[in-house]
């Protein structure tokens, strides 16, 4: 298996997606690097959710679940 060798950040995968990104990190707490999230490090306390293309296409999993069940997790309101 080849080395990982870029990440997408949240905000990018947000768009990709097509959702929310705060619903999206949201969902995403049960993702383990093994799964391709990755916490990345900024200056002082900044960070932000990154993924893999692997984690992108567990993320779109999760995605396709909670909008199939929606009782196991709530949607933020929708942006007016």
């Amino acid at each position: 298996m080849a080395g990982i060798s870029y990440v997408f950040t949240i905000s990018r995968v947000a768009e990709m997606l097509g959702e929310d990104e705060e619903w999206l990190d949201e969902i995403s707490i049960v993702l383990d690097p093994e799964d391709g999230r990755l916490g990345v490090l900024g200056i002082g306390e900044e960070s932000t959710t990154a993924f893999t293309r692997f984690g992108i296409d567990n993320l779109a999993e999760l995605v396709q679940i909670y909008k199939a069940n929606p009782s196991l997790l709530p949607r933020p309101k929708p942006r007016e």
